[in-house]
């Protein structure tokens, strides 16, 4: 079970490292070092792969937990499964519901360089990546109360 324990810390690290990096280092570096126009297409690029790679982690870390006899024994089991299930909703949610969306808006706006902010569809883009800013942070989020849960239990 020591190894199993073990795949779901590293899931749970990979998980939310790869979004901190992606959130916090990738794309600011992109946006500030690139033409929006062209850091846009890179990022956009790099969404299918991303949420795949959220979505694969999430699910191992659900698989190690449950393989680990710690899925469903008590409140604070079945809430942090609960939180990895619903990240892995959320999650696929960005995968294929809001980004594709997000893409079919973002097509219609010729560039968000010139393109003016008022653009009905600039507006509409706008709230559906202020959307996605806010389920990527709860999946970080959610991500981040399981390994300080894990530990914390796991000093006990």
């Amino acid at each position: 079970m020591h190894f199993v324990s073990a795949i779901y810390r590293l899931a749970l690290s990979l998980w939310v490292g790869g979004i901190a990096l992606f959130t916090f280092v990738v794309t600011p570096i992109l946006f500030r070092t690139q033409g929006r126009d062209a850091a846009g297409k890179i990022v956009g690029t790099i969404f299918p792969i991303y949420f795949r790679y959220g979505m694969v982690l999430i699910g191992i870390a659900l698989l190690a937990r449950m393989f680990s006899g710690e899925a469903f024994h008590g409140t604070r089991q079945w809430i942090g499964t609960g939180m990895i299930v619903i990240a892995l909703l959320l999650t696929g949610y960005q995968a294929y519901g809001l980004t594709p969306r997000m893409e079919r808006v973002k097509q219609s706006v010729p560039s968000f360089e010139t393109t003016s902010p008022g653009d009905p569809a600039r507006k509409e883009f706008r709230r559906l990546h202020g959307l996605s800013m806010v389920v990527n942070l709860v999946v970080l989020l959610e991500g981040a109360v399981l390994i300080a849960a894990s530990e914390a239990f796991r000093r006990q």
